[in-house]
């Protein structure tokens, strides 16, 4: 696996929980009904990453942060997207999150990791988001008529930062109301 997926026409990569050595859940995870009805972007709030191994690092702390912190039961994301341009598995497709709290049941949340108050993120970050939401959409996870959120539309959050708030509301799917 290369170190940095620069490609931007390249085909969507997702590590799984056993590459970026997650922890097991502390229990199960209650599962998700499909296909759901939301997506929802977020933010980490933290410093970007741009390479696998620093964004594998981070994943992992986001982890150990939202369960030893916040008392949660695994990581809150469904995915997060590093600035290396690869998605990484959190509760992954298939079970409910922790991340937009009335909204975890019907949706999926993907959180880009960095701050994006007021820059974007990488294009092939944006492309990695883009290409996990169709390939939700292809695998029958995600309505092909889902309405696409940001975090801050849901929740007292500012949240997915205002540059990159702007710019997914110029994606397909965007909703001005939940």
């Amino acid at each position: 696996v290369s170190d940095t997926n620069t490609t931007l026409s390249g085909r969507l990569r997702i590590l799984t929980r056993r590459e970026w050595l997650a922890q097991p859940p502390l229990h199960p995870t209650d599962s998700l009904y499909h296909p759901v009805p939301y997506v929802i972007i977020s933010h980490t709030a933290t410093e970007p990453c741009v390479k696998q191994a620093d964004c594998t690092f981070f994943v992992r702390t986001v982890q150990t942060f939202h369960i030893e912190s916040f008392g949660w039961w695994d990581i809150g994301y469904n995915f997060l997207v590093g600035g290396d341009g690869y998605a990484y598995e959190g509760r992954g497709w298939n079970h409910v999150g922790a991340h937009a709290l009335g909204y975890n049941n019907v949706s999926i949340g993907i959180s880009i990791i960095g701050t994006f108050i007021s820059v974007l993120p990488p294009d092939s970050q944006l492309l990695a988001a883009k290409q996990l939401i169709q390939r939700g959409v292809e695998l029958g996870k995600v309505s092909p008529n889902y309405k696409l959120l940001g975090h801050r539309q849901v929740s007292a959050t500012e949240s997915p930062g205002t540059a990159l708030y702007d710019e997914i509301k110029t994606w397909p799917n965007w909703v001005e109301k939940p």
